[in-house]
């Protein structure tokens, strides 16, 4: 499948490597592509490709959005939204807010959500809510003592979720379908537990496991 991946920090590269792995082609998306050199060089230059947001776009079957929230409106827009329509994208994004002298918090939460509102600015494209709800070194081949966490996503659409699940399970995970693009509203609050967690132990070591008694 050929990948398109809207933003080129830890995060998109960290999905680039495991989309790479898995025999995807990928396109990664950066303001100034050129920046991308050494790490499209050093990373299977046969299937790991730099370009603009809207090039990305355009030639992905599947598309990620995982800049900082921030941006992804203005990455979406660099992108062309008539360049998401009819296509699967997962929204890696959490809203967090830095202000100085406060904690960590969300900038959109209660009865919205980042992925609902990218929904929103998509509204042809089939948005579905993953892999942000642990950090980045482990999107990959996970290693956990207790054997595989577990991956949650969320979206309105059952095909679009299922290639999603497909995605992580190929990835190591365990998925578990947490319901709509609502349902984004608790994964964005998941995320923070898991930063918390992080930011007071000093300690990255760690995933949500959702554990079922048939």
């Amino acid at each position: 499948m050929r990948i398109g991946i809207l933003g080129s920090g830890d995060v998109g590269k960290a999905l680039a490597r495991g989309f790479v792995s898995r025999g995807h082609t990928v396109t990664i998306a950066s303001r100034e592509p050129e920046k991308l050199a050494d790490f499209v060089q050093h990373e299977h230059r046969d299937k790991l490709h730099a370009a603009t947001f809207e090039e990305t776009a355009r030639e992905g079957e599947l598309l990620v959005l995982s800049t900082a929230f921030t941006v992804a409106k203005e990455a979406i827009d660099l992108a062309g939204t008539e360049n998401f329509a009819g296509k699967v994208l997962i929204d890696v994004t959490n809203p967090l807010k830095f202000e100085q002298g406060k904690p960590l918090a969300l900038s959109v939460s209660g009865n919205d959500s980042a992925g609902e509102s990218v929904q929103r600015w998509l509204p042809n494209a089939k948005v579905v809510k993953a892999f942000n709800t642990v950090g980045h070194a482990h999107f990959v081949d996970p290693k956990f003592p207790n054997g595989p966490p577990t991956m949650f996503v969320a979206g309105d659409d059952d095909k679009a979720k299922n290639t999603v699940e497909q995605i992580a399970e190929s990835f190591g995970w365990h998925v578990v379908d947490a319901g709509t693009i609502e349902a984004s509203r608790y994964l964005e609050a998941m995320a923070m537990l898991w930063i918390s967690y992080t930011i007071r132990t000093g300690n990255a070591q760690h995933a949500f496991k959702w554990l079922h008694k048939a």
